[in-house]
């Protein structure tokens, strides 16, 4: 009779701990970093890059979508650098500064925030985009930025939108008529 108790408890153990002792020897998935959203992200030192994706029509033109949280005390200068075409048309790599006061959060990219508009990124959407963070004497990293393009809806409205060319308006100066001298 003790012999089947003693029998029936080591059984028991066994199973207990064949069903529950997964866990000490797998790792959790809950314990794995991943980005939630169709961008990437990074820490680098107090700086938090969240959900940073690139948006273009015509795989030259990318309109740069980041959230950048300064999670520190001081104030920063974020480098965000990219291999492109500058102003000028040279090839070559192109610097954007983004100054963060403590604690502040900007966004870029979104219906209410301003643009940073990539020129010349050469990537076609479906493609990984380089592009370097790094702000003061922090080492810097490089994400692999996703590249979309407007077919989802919730990016349709946020492609690079060109900057308005200034209309130069030219006015005839007045002339001083002959009463007016006297």
């Amino acid at each position: 009779m003790r012999a089947r108790i003693a029998a029936s408890v080591v059984l028991a153990a066994v199973l207990l701990l064949s069903t529950t002792a997964c866990t000490f020897f797998a790792t959790q998935a809950t314990l794995k970093h991943y980005d939630p959203s169709d961008g990437v992200g990074a820490t680098i030192g107090d700086i938090n890059v969240r959900n940073a994706l690139l948006l273009t029509k015509d795989g030259q033109e990318a309109s740069f979508l980041v959230n950048l949280i300064n999670d520190g005390q001081n104030a920063e200068s974020v480098l965000i650098q990219y291999q492109g075409t500058d102003s000028h048309g040279t090839r070559g790599k192109i610097d954007v500064k983004v100054s963060l006061d403590a604690g502040e959060v900007k966004t870029f990219g979104s219906k209410d925030t301003r643009q940073l508009i990539f020129n010349g990124i050469g990537t076609e959407p479906g493609a990984l985009f380089p592009v370097w963070i790094q702000y003061g004497q922090e080492p810097g990293k490089q994400l692999l930025v996703p590249v979309l393009d407007g077919s989802l809806a919730e990016y349709a409205n946020l492609l690079p939108t060109p900057t308005p060319t200034p209309t130069v308006t030219v006015t005839p100066t007045p002339t001083p008529s002959p009463s007016a001298s006297q």
